[in-house]
């Protein structure tokens, strides 16, 4: 079920909801896609604004812890069969959230670094759809390579090259819709508005108990 159409679907809304969340009422720091922070990290190096470099450097690096940790808890719960190490990752995720909704303002860099270190987490987590390789928290990689899958698609004609084109392309159409819904939310609910994250994640956690995906 870790890599079902239903568990993936809820993981590309909470992604997207996320960086919309970070980037609109964090400032403009993007969560997840950190090309975006390590540009904004190379400009304010050149421009020599040291303070404003170490803003960006700062989630970058709590990325990177993020996935150290989901390979430690793989390593130490792969043989746990009460719980799923994946579902413990999403627990995790889930009250790491919940403390960011309750940051104030002037806590912003402490959000998107919890923030950064939770999209990590869930992109080192959770790498496949229904056996497709796609991210959940990110859209470069699925969107090149769904259009190269659907070309080859029209190409040869092979059905599986459009099956798998299409997951990559729903999961990309689902990011933006939550990042639709992520800026919906945060402008009426603020800070607050993550705790919409934490649902979304918990519906995942939840899915996982399930035996079959009920989007067949």
């Amino acid at each position: 079920m870790s890599e079902s159409l239903l568990v993936g679907t809820l993981l590309a809304l909470a992604g997207g909801f996320m960086d919309a969340y970070t980037y609109l009422i964090r400032d403009q720091v993007f969560a997840n896609a950190q090309t975006g922070n390590i540009v904004l990290l190379g400009l304010h190096l050149m421009n020599g604004e040291w303070m404003h470099a170490l803003y960006y450097f700062i989630p970058i690096v709590s990325f990177s812890v993020g996935v150290l940790l989901v390979l430690v808890i793989r390593g130490r719960m792969q043989e746990n069969r009460a719980l799923h190490w994946r579902q413990l990752v999403l627990a995790l995720e889930i009250i790491l959230l919940f403390v960011v909704a309750f940051l104030p303002q002037n806590l912003n860099m402490l959000a998107n670094v919890l923030v950064s270190f939770t999209c990590a987490m869930q992109v080192e987590c959770f790498r496949k759809i229904r056996g497709v390789t796609c991210a959940t928290t990110m859209c470069t990689g699925n969107l090149r390579s769904g259009t190269e899958l659907l070309w080859n698609y029209r190409r040869s004609g092979d059905p599986d090259q459009k099956r798998r084109g299409m997951h990559y392309i729903i999961v990309d159409l689902v990011f933006v819709a939550g990042a639709m819904l992520g800026a919906l939310v945060t402008r009426f609910t603020a800070e607050k508005a993550i705790l919409t994250a934490c649902v979304l994640l918990g519906a995942a956690f939840a899915a996982m108990f399930l035996e079959e995906d009920i989007f067949t």
